[in-house]
């Protein structure tokens, strides 16, 4: 077994989004531009609904695909698939934008908390433009695996021999929610072929003996497993692999293409009303 080591440590940092919402971005910066085939990774949170109650209102996207996992309070999300969901703590959304989607995102409080995460995920250039789709799962529909000393909710991939609520085909992701108690320790098998990263918003915890800090996206390196321990306070962390699609990407804002032309038509296509060209039946439990 060789175990995977810290690759690289990346701090978040605050970014205002949507109509002033401050989020903390990891993926997506200068200084980890992309993790192929993740494009961004954003942790929201605050208890403060003055930061966050005017929300992500009507915005597009093209190309990728946008994963929220909400850990606190809600999200409503509408869409011009025609979809109306309203995420709850706990539950996943997985919103597949493909050739084009218009939503809003507005963020919901729970005891004044609201707190999760959003991860973009890359299409390849076959999928680019083909048709949007969106599923939406609630926190009862999230297999659980207990462990010695902790959980692991499993929100894509497989582990245990427990899958996921969400599949991706095109990069394999594994995206788990790990909780462990003071001292615990997690391994896990990983493809030596895909890119991986852990990020603890929780607690504290090593990794191959690095520590691993608090809201600090840690690259992995190569190997085939990985191992982690939490630190006297427990730790809670999420750790996502995907598969590289190890294509170019252009990206500018809100779009996520292989070209430049292609980045020029999405804006051509989203000013003159071209953007959303088909309409999707939400699934989701």
């Amino acid at each position: 077994m060789n175990t995977r080591r810290i690759r690289q440590l990346v701090p978040a940092f605050e970014v205002t989004e949507g109509a002033g919402v401050t989020v903390h971005r990891s993926i997506g910066t200068p200084a980890l531009k992309n993790l192929d085939p993740f494009l961004m990774l954003d942790h929201f949170g605050s208890d403060n609904p003055d930061e966050y109650i005017a929300g992500f209102p009507d915005h597009p996207h093209r190309g990728f695909i946008t994963f929220t996992y909400m850990l606190d309070g809600h999200m409503e999300h509408r869409d011009s698939m025609g979809n109306r969901g309203d995420l709850k703590a706990g539950g996943v959304q997985w919103m597949k934008a493909a050739s084009g989607v218009i939503h809003s995102e507005m963020p919901q409080q729970t005891n004044g908390l609201m707190r999760g995460f959003q991860l973009w995920i890359n299409l390849p250039a076959s999928e680019k433009m083909s048709d949007p789709a969106y599923q939406e799962f609630s926190a009862a529909a999230i297999p659980e695996v207990a462990l010695d000393k902790g959980r692991v909710r499993v929100l894509a991939g497989e582990f245990d021999g427990t899958r996921g609520v969400i599949d991706d085909p095109a990069t394999d992701v594994l995206y788990l929610d790990v909780e462990l108690t003071a001292g615990a320790r997690f391994s896990l098998p990983l493809d030596t072929a895909h890119h991986a990263f852990v990020y603890v918003f929780e607690g504290g915890a090593r990794l191959a003996g690095d520590a691993l800090a608090k809201h600090t996206l840690a690259v992995l390196g190569s190997g085939d497993a990985v191992e982690i321990v939490a630190g006297e306070a427990g730790a809670r962390f999420i750790l996502v692999a995907g598969r590289p699609l190890g294509e170019p990407v252009v990206q500018y804002g809100p779009f996520v293409m292989n070209t430049r032309e292609e980045i020029e038509q999405a804006f051509s296509d989203y000013r003159d009303g071209r953007l959303v060209r088909a309409r999707a039946a939400m699934t989701g439990h």
